[in-house]
Order: structure tokens, then sequence, then C-alpha cells
């Protein structure tokens, strides 16, 4: 049987705040598996992002810190790995596109640069061969006229084009495992939909397992083969994408599913389109969490037991963490 490329396993971070110790991640546990394709779904503030930045050994830290669980890269414990075997790592095995790559790139050397330097570090290639390279990863990512673009500066490029130079420096060195952390944010769906084909003509060429952070389940039904659901640092569904999106078993994962508009859905009374659906009342902060399920207070099938219990992610391939999961089989 197949092993994971990266297993999480009971992962908790805690992040030290004027409130005290708040846990940002309480627990969680995915896997990725070669050459699939992994969303991990939820509003902002739900934990996607850290789940990221923790499997890259990127949580800052003061203030944040892995208290407890393992974070495996093909069986190894990267977990508390120390500065250089990351360095090592980073690149070379495991590449993240970050979110706004208006921020994420450095204004002041060119695209060109910013990709060859990737390369020198994890393949010992001279400046010459490395430029040379980037040139060809340019090509690669379909930016027109590669040798030009490649000396020009992050705020002369198109949004569209920094996060395909993004994507280039990302896979600069072959990495088995790309996390995408929300990469067509600020994007118009247009622009969204090249580089979602991008990213799977890179997976189909390169074999490369992806990581997809997403708040947006049109996104996830178009890229993911597994969805993990994540609500205010915990997951709460888990399952392939065909199982989940077919029949989403917990309330939030259908308050997600039913917030995406639908195309062609016919004029109400007096020719008025029926309001958009939304789930009530926000992601609650982290630091006053209560005993019970996070979700309790915006759900409409929520009980006491909900208020008073964790639910636990219970099942084999479609996990669900809900009280009342069996009602909606």
């Amino acid at each position: 049987m197949e092993k994971p490329l990266i297993s999480i396993r009971d992962l908790k971070v805690e992040f030290s705040t004027r409130n005290g110790p708040v846990t940002a991640l309480d627990g969680i546990s995915l896997d990725l598996m070669p050459g699939e394709t992994l969303g991990i779904v939820g509003e902002s503030g739900c934990g996607k992002s850290i789940t990221a930045l923790a499997t890259m050994g990127l949580i800052p830290n003061p203030p944040g810190r892995v208290v407890d669980g393992q974070i495996l890269l093909d069986g190894e414990d990267i977990t508390h790995a120390d500065q250089r075997r990351l360095r090592n790592l980073r690149g070379a095995d495991i590449s993240m596109i970050f979110q706004e790559p208006m921020t994420s790139l450095n204004p002041v050397f060119t695209a060109g640069d910013q990709i060859a330097e990737a390369i020198m570090l994890h393949q010992s290639a001279s400046k010459a061969e490395a430029g040379r390279l980037a040139v060809e990863l340019l090509r690669t990512v379909g930016i027109p006229d590669p040798q030009r673009r490649a000396k020009s500066f992050p705020h002369e490029l198109s949004g569209g084009m920094r996060q395909r130079v993004m994507i280039a420096m990302a896979i600069s060195c072959r990495p088995r495992v790309l996390i995408a952390d929300e990469p067509t944010t600020a994007l118009d769906v247009t622009i969204q939909a090249q580089i979602f084909d991008l990213m799977r003509e890179i997976q189909n060429k390169f074999g490369v397992a992806i990581m997809l952070i997403t708040h947006d389940m049109g996104a996830i039904a178009e890229m993911a083969d597994q969805v993990a659901v994540m609500y205010a640092g915990r997951v709460v569904e888990n399952g392939s994408a065909d199982t989940i999106l077919d029949n989403p078993r917990h309330p939030y994962t259908r308050g997600l599913i039913g917030c995406i508009p639908v195309l062609g859905k016919q004029a109400g009374q007096h020719g008025r389109m029926p309001p958009l659906a939304e789930i009530p009342g926000i992601v609650p902060p982290l630091h006053v969490l209560g005993r019970g399920c996070a979700f309790a207070d915006r759900c409409p099938m929520a009980f006491d037991q909900c208020r008073a219990t964790r639910p636990a992610l219970d099942g084999t391939v479609h996990k669900v963490a809900c009280f009342r999961a069996e009602e909606w089989r």
C-alpha cells in the first residue's frame, strides 16, 4: 500500500498572546499522497495557512511554537528539525507558493535573479546556467517573451505574471511537495482558471503532490483529490473530494457548499433572484473556545451535547466531527 508523502499526526500549534497561550491548531491529522492534491478549505482564521507554515517549518518562534504532534516527510520527522536541515528541504523537497506575490517577491531583484537564486542554492549551478534555467522555467509557466521578462522587476509585471513567477520559483528544484496558499488571491476569474490549469499541467508533468489552501469550494471541486475541511484550528470533515462534495455530512461543510452561486438558477416571483446562502456569524476567537463544538453557535442543528462536548473526528474513509453526522447519510 502506498505511503503518504506528507503525514501530519495530532499536530498542535500555540501562539503566545496578551490573553495567554492560544491554540491555533488543535490536534490535526492529514495525509498527502504522492501525485495527489489535498485541498484544505475553510474561512479565514480556521488554521489553513498555519498548517502550511508549520509543514514548511516557518512558524515564527516567538510567538508561535509546535507543542505536540509530528510532521513526517516521506517517513522523516521534520517537526523539530534544525534550520540547516529545513533549508536543505525547502525548495528541493517541499516548496510553497505564497498568498500574495507582490509582497513575497523581492522588489529590488529581477524575476530571473530570484528564480536563479534558488537554483544556485540547491543545484550548485553557475550563475550563467541558473539564469538560463530561470528563463526556461518562465517559459514553462507560460510567460510570453521569457528572456525579456526575466529582466523585469516585480512591479513591472501583472498580478497573473507575478503569480507565475512564484510558481516558477517553487518548481525550480523539482520539489516532491508543492504547497499553494490561496494561489489565486486578488486575481480575476480568467487568470484564476489559467493558474489552476498551470498547476495541473505541472502536477502531470513532474508528478508533484500539491497541498492546496483555499476558502473556495469551487477550487476544491476543480483541483482536489482529497479534502480536509477546517474550522477553528480543527479538521471537522475529511475524505475524498467526490465524497465530500456529493455527500457533505458536517453542517459547516454543507454551509460552505451552499454558499456557491448556482449558474442558471431560476428567478422566483416578480423576477427576483433568490438570495445567496450564507453561514450566519463568524469564526469565534480562538481564545474563547469552550469545551464543545466550535461551530455550535452558528449551527442550525446544534443541541445541548454539542455545546458541552467536543465531537471527535470519526470514521474510516469519510471522517466527520459531528454528533449528528449519521442524519446526513
